[in-house]
């Protein structure tokens, strides 16, 4: 116990470091209440077998430079005032994506709350998807 004691001590920041990076890993982990997290690849197998729904829910600008093809564009500013153009997909896996995945968690929650059954967040966004070679489109 004494050795302990004095390890922490010595140690004093990298201990705290420890226990604050630990935290900020456990509170990702139970605050995903925004959707399931998937990866592209699992993104990909619900959107060719399942007819899933990809909504892309980054700004205009993120958008036009490049985006994944067949994806629906609802900035996260407007998801609730178009909520209703997705409403018939309410049954249908839906996968959310933003560049890097916090956004999307936001709006999978918001999207669950509407009533939305399968709700899926595309684990670190759009940036992931182009890192894993998948098709991005800007048309």
């Amino acid at each position: 116990m004494e050795q302990t004691l004095e390890f922490v001590q010595d140690n004093l920041m990298y201990v705290i470091l420890a226990v604050t990076s630990g935290g900020m890993l456990l509170w990702q982990m139970l605050s995903s209440g925004g959707g399931d997290r998937i990866s592209p690849l699992q993104a990909t197998l619900l959107l060719n077998r399942d007819d899933a729904l990809m909504i892309d829910v980054r700004e205009a600008g993120e958008w036009a430079a490049g985006h994944i093809p067949n994806a629906r564009h609802i900035a996260l500013g407007q998801l609730e005032k178009q909520i209703h153009e997705i409403e018939k997909y309410k049954t249908r896996p839906l996968i959310v994506s933003c560049q890097t995945g916090n956004r999307a968690s936001t709006a999978c929650a918001k999207l669950k709350k509407q009533g939305f059954e399968k709700v899926f967040n595309l684990a670190g966004g759009v940036a992931a998807w182009s890192e894993a070679g998948l098709p991005m489109t800007t048309k």
